[in-house]
């Protein structure tokens, strides 16, 4: 009877450890790898919902047309999700809802042309204006905006916009974003089930 209760204790003893192991291991994961983030907004439409459910993973060196969670430049304590458009050293520029990149026009296969005319039509008809006058991404560059005013993406300072151009609140407004407020990289919509994606398949680590 002696053996069966010591028995018993250790599988019991063996169990709670295991269980503390996978705990602390799950906590130190999360606060040092993997962040789990909540879409707020319409800004990244239709690229992403709002209420979608993400998985991140804090990195330091996000690449170009990689989603970003990033602490908020101009509100503290809030988080903004957007896409790196311009690295350090780039110049970024839109011009007729064509976006260039050190001099070269950049494709952009996240934004859906659908999306943007219904979003147009709608601004124009809640704002009365011709839909005809309105870009999907205004006239800019970095050089001339207000918020930036500079050639190029100063070292160590990212570019970034929402795919929803017409209402995102982003670089074009509160300027590149210093490298130590982006939190981590978009890699996994795991809720809604049936719109479940990888956004990032290759983590660079250094």
């Amino acid at each position: 009877m002696k053996n069966n209760s010591h028995s018993t204790l250790k599988t019991v003893l063996e169990f709670l450890v295991l269980f503390a192991v996978i705990f602390f291991a799950s906590q130190l994961l999360m606060r040092y790898v993997l962040s789990k983030d909540v879409v707020q907004g319409t800004s990244m439409q239709p690229t992403l919902e709002n209420g979608d459910r993400l998985y991140s993973i804090r990195v330091k060196k996000p690449k170009r047309n990689d989603i970003v969670v990033i602490n908020a430049p101009d509100r503290p304590g809030s988080l903004y999700i957007k896409r790196v458009i311009g690295m350090p050293g780039d110049t970024v520029s839109s011009k007729d809802n064509q976006l260039s990149v050190n001099g070269k026009k950049i494709a952009e296969p996240y934004l859906n042309k659908k999306f943007a005319t219904d979003e147009i039509n709608k601004w124009a008809s809640q704002q009365g204006l011709d839909a005809s006058t309105i870009k999907f991404t205004n006239d800019f560059n970095i050089k001339t905006l207000s918020s930036t005013k500079s050639a190029k993406v100063p070292a160590g300072k990212y570019f970034v916009m929402g795919d929803n151009r017409l209402v995102s609140h982003d670089s074009r407004d509160f300027g590149f974003v210093d490298k130590s407020k982006i939190q981590s990289v978009v890699v996994w919509r795991y809720w809604p089930l049936n719109q479940m994606k990888l956004y990032w398949l290759y983590v660079n680590w250094c």
